[in-house]
């Protein structure tokens, strides 16, 4: 692996103590600099279209441009060792983003889309470890790699893998090839999950309960839902969210296998397995869409807590494209990558379907 190794993967990996808050400071002034930077380029993008409309000047969200640069100095000056624990930080944005979102859902929509979510969560998973586990059996992939990628793909992309680590005790190379393929697909599916949702007229909700289910990371699952539409944003949101909540059982599951072949840690505790494994952010988000449902907020503090969440997820879009770093996809070969492929297309072409089904058959409101 790359000297210049890829932050999702080192800075999860440390057990040292975290650092102080001073030493934060240099990563996360990096996540809103750049942040900030892809709002202005957005602004300037919207006023030259507006300014000269003859000429083809493509408007761009903030989000996608946020991503681009953080990928240009990922893959180019890369993230040196000051910025690292700074930046690491974009998954706390991230989630407190997720948990703000709540205050715009009322209690019954949480009820009735993230019901229909849990059971098409529940088709998901089934499918995406069978098929995941199949593709590394075939592609004759390290045993706990393909065990990386399957719980990555089902689940929450690298929080997933970063959860199952400690749990199965793989090689730190195949930690770095798991993420750095699932950090690859899911930028894929920014730049096409979009047009498959335009090109078949997809509603917003529809193809945000599709992004919810079919990317797998946390960050480009919201992006790409965002990417359609602001209704789109939060309706991927939900899903994920209760896509999310399973991460406990299959990293379970996992844990007992391989501890029952005697290649990781025993599990003695099943119970407080699952409670440490469990995303606290989805209690946050349930808390305040109670909240919100019960009237506890005016109208002028929904707006606020609208307008905190997007300065949330706005250094969370930008650790996205700083966390990526596709030099670590070099490390066994292209195989995890093509097998990552391959499992990501049918599983959004099946989840695809599943929400087709379902809102043509009247499931959703």
């Amino acid at each position: 692996m790359s000297s210049q190794a890829t932050l999702s993967t080192t800075e999860v990996q440390h057990t040292t103590p975290s650092p102080g808050f001073a030493a934060l400071l240099p990563g996360v002034a990096l996540l809103f600099g750049i942040g900030l930077l892809a709002k202005l380029l957005e602004g300037a993008l919207v006023f030259l279209h507006n300014r000269y409309p003859h000429l083809f000047i493509p408007r761009i969200e903030h989000v996608l441009i946020a991503i681009l640069l953080g990928l240009g100095i990922s893959n180019t000056l890369g993230v040196s060792e000051r910025f690292r624990s700074g930046v690491a930080t974009y998954e706390l944005w991230l989630k407190l983003g997720i948990v703000l979102v709540g205050a715009k859902f009322l209690l019954q929509d949480v009820l009735h889309i993230g019901g229909l979510s849990l059971l098409l969560v529940a088709v998901e998973l089934v499918l995406s470890l069978s098929v995941m586990t199949l593709l590394g059996r075939i592609f004759k992939l390290p045993p706990k790699l393909t065990s990386l990628l399957a719980i990555g793909s089902s689940i929450c992309g690298v929080t997933a893998i970063m959860a199952a680590q400690g749990a199965i005790d793989p090689e730190e190379e195949d930690t770095s090839t798991a993420i750095a393929a699932i950090l690859t697909l899911g930028a894929i599916a920014l730049l096409t999950f979009p047009a498959i949702g335009h090109l078949l007229h997809m509603s917003q909700q529809g193809y945000g309960v599709w992004a919810g289910l079919a990317v797998d990371n946390t960050a480009e699952s919201l992006v790409t839902g965002a990417l359609y539409g602001q209704d789109a944003g939060r309706w991927a949101i939900l899903a994920k969210t209760a896509r999310s909540s399973f991460i406990g059982f299959v990293v379970l599951g996992y844990a007992v296998y391989w501890s029952s072949r005697g290649l990781a840690p025993d599990v003695k505790h099943k119970g407080l397995f699952l409670w440490q494994k469990f995303p606290k952010f989805i209690l946050g988000f349930m808390a305040i869409s109670i909240l919100a449902t019960a009237g506890f907020f005016t109208k002028g503090q929904l707006t606020s807590l609208g307008n905190l969440a997007n300065w949330a997820f706005l250094p969370a879009f930008a650790g996205v494209g700083l966390r990526t770093n596709l030099r670590d996809l070099t490390g066994q070969g292209w195989r995890p990558l093509i097998v990552g492929i391959l499992g990501e297309v049918f599983i959004a072409l099946v989840t695809l379907a599943l929400v087709y089904w379902s809102y043509n058959h009247g499931v959703s409101r």
